[in-house]
């Protein structure tokens, strides 16, 4: 855990409508290393979710510097954002974001289509990651037969088939009980444990206590950070 995988400085975002201007970010800088576990906690409002789209490369900032792996990526349109976000990136949401016309195997196939993988392959991978995730079994299942718990570990199956270098996990807990909620945070720490860099949005301070190290938000800045290891 040397490098800096994210670098983010005097981040700014405003939404704005005619009558008014929300600020969002406000000068928020933080840092995210190779191999870390992070939790972003705060209140609803405070910026959580509009963090987590701009390092997802799902949005852009109005202010600020985002390096992102060494590379300065503000700025940046959207067909390089989408690019990089291709190779580089996992998302795991609350909501699952299964697709309900397709298999689980087609759900967890799909990043591998985005990125031009062969035919031959992508059955390999999706194989070897619904096997790593034990849900092989439901491969020919469609998710609305699958329980909540099964659709989030095909949503993790999904967002890990590239073997992205970040898995970004928006409340991934918060539609689930509490034993498929420590299912799921279980599966996110071997991931971690592999490697894998994490930075997850939530309410739970339960679920937050997997992380290494907490970002409390408020007001579009970071207020205080608890390191947990």
């Amino acid at each position: 855990m040397n490098n800096n995988m994210i670098k983010i400085t005097d981040l700014e975002k405003y939404y704005r409508t005619e009558e008014v201007e929300t600020i969002a970010l406000n000068k928020l800088s933080i840092e995210v290393k190779e191999g870390e576990f992070v939790a972003v906690m705060g209140p609803s409002g405070c910026g959580k979710s509009t963090l987590l789209n701009i390092l997802g490369l799902l949005d852009d900032a109005d202010g600020g510097s985002f390096v992102f792996n060494g590379i300065e990526v503000a700025g940046y349109n959207e067909r390089k954002r989408a690019d990089l976000r291709k190779r580089n990136i996992g998302f795991v949401f609350q909501s699952f974001n299964l697709i309900d016309e397709l298999t689980v195997f087609e759900n967890v196939e799909l990043p591998l289509i985005y990125n031009n993988v062969k035919a031959a392959d992508r059955k390999k991978r999706v194989e070897e990651v619904l096997d790593n995730l034990k849900i092989m079994h439901r491969r020919n299942h469609y998710p609305q037969q699958l329980s909540g718990g099964q659709q989030q570990r095909v949503a993790v199956a999904r967002a890990v088939v590239n073997s992205p270098k970040l898995i970004l996990a928006d409340e991934p807990t918060g539609n689930l009980d509490s034993s498929n909620g420590n299912e799921v945070m279980q599966l996110l720490t071997e991931l971690n444990e592999k490697g894998t860099t994490i930075v997850m949005v939530t309410h739970s301070e339960h679920d937050a206590r997997y992380s290494h190290r907490i970002i409390r938000m408020l007001d579009g800045h970071s207020v205080t950070e608890n390191i947990l290891i």
